[in-house]
């Protein structure tokens, strides 16, 4: 018999906000056979917390799991928060562990922390590189199991050559560091007079202004869609060569793995949970964070050495095999059922 499961998390997809976990894994649970009920969809914070705690009051004599989208900022009190409530009715709550950050939010709430992981039922992290945070900070019943992908959704391109055209795709937010692309960009051209850069993905912050402004002054072809349905921006990825990830803070980014499955070669930051993805040379290219030189001199190792640039992204696209959904979803049927 199939299980029934409340999915916690922001479910704000609807609202025109990048898709998370909760938009993308529940209704593959649902292809499974299970019932999921969500919370929430509500857009302030405040309500939103509010929704999750009337479905967990509503639903909590015929809900078999919780499960809770995990993040390190703000809304890891709403986490919390869920959790006091699921352990006092006794429910089998799971937090989903999503934030780059939480080595350090395990530090800065550890009381918080210890009450919301040790009493889970299970932890799952998308990546080794938070699983190991957490067992050396003496958490247990960590279960590691990736993003998923559908790779049907995927149509990998052999680039037979590799020109100096770099798509970015992500929040247009601080963390994200945005403005490093352009900076790469603009010193990529001095190397590569026809170098371009397309950016995807909304504002969350104030940094897409930022952006659209440095690159006016400096007069940088750059193009800026704004946020796209993943068909639509899959569909753009067929016109570059090379995926940057300039992020401060990382942990499992799907956009990567998305990259790697279409045959983009990615240049990426060194941080989180990014070298546990990506084998610097093998599958992707790593450089320091915030390093601008470094990342030039990686992309025309690239655009320079096109079968160096095959090489690397057949390799990860391999490795993106093992994201398909047709495997996690094993892992996921293991737990709750």
């Amino acid at each position: 018999m199939k299980k029934t499961i409340l999915y916690l998390g922001n479910k704000l997809a609807i609202k025109g906000f990048t898709p998370t976990g909760i938009d993308t894994l529940g209704p593959k649970l649902e292809a499974l056979g299970f019932t999921v009920f969500y919370a929430s969809s509500k857009r302030s914070k405040p309500v939103r917390l509010l929704d999750m705690v009337q479905l967990i009051l509503r639903y909590r004599k015929q809900t078999d799991y919780v499960l809770i989208d995990t993040y390190s900022t703000q809304n890891f009190w709403f986490a919390y928060a869920a959790a006091r409530i699921c352990n006092l009715f006794r429910l089998n709550y799971i937090p989903i562990l999503h934030g780059g950050n939480l080595p350090k939010r395990l530090k800065r709430s550890q009381k918080a922390s210890d009450f919301l992981f040790k009493n889970a039922y299970r932890l799952v992290a998308p990546s080794a590189y938070l699983a190991h945070h957490f067992e050396n900070t003496g958490y247990t019943g960590i279960e590691v199991i990736p993003n998923m992908l559908d790779l049907t959704d995927y149509r990998f391109k052999f680039r037979k050559d590799i020109q100096p055209k770099l798509l970015w795709v992500r929040s247009f937010a601080a963390i994200y560091n945005p403005m490093l692309a352009l900076e790469v960009l603009e010193k990529l051209r001095d190397y590569y007079p026809d170098a371009h850069l397309c950016m995807v993905g909304p504002d969350k912050d104030g940094s897409l202004e930022a952006c659209k402004m440095y690159a006016l002054k400096k007069g940088l072809p750059v193009t800026f869609t704004g946020k796209q349905e993943k068909t639509e921006w899959l569909d753009l990825a067929a016109d570059y060569a090379i995926f940057i990830n300039t992020t401060h803070i990382d942990n499992t980014p799907v956009s990567l793995l998305e990259a790697m499955a279409l045959g983009l070669p990615v240049v990426s930051t060194r941080v989180g949970g990014v070298p546990y993805i990506i084998k610097n040379k093998e599958t992707g290219l790593l450089v320091a964070d915030g390093d601008r030189d470094e990342f030039v001199k990686a992309i025309i190792s690239l655009v320079d050495n096109k079968e160096k640039a095959q090489n690397i992204a057949q390799n990860a696209q391999e490795y993106a095999k093992r994201y398909d959904w047709n495997t996690v979803k094993e892992q996921w049927s293991n737990i709750l059922t």
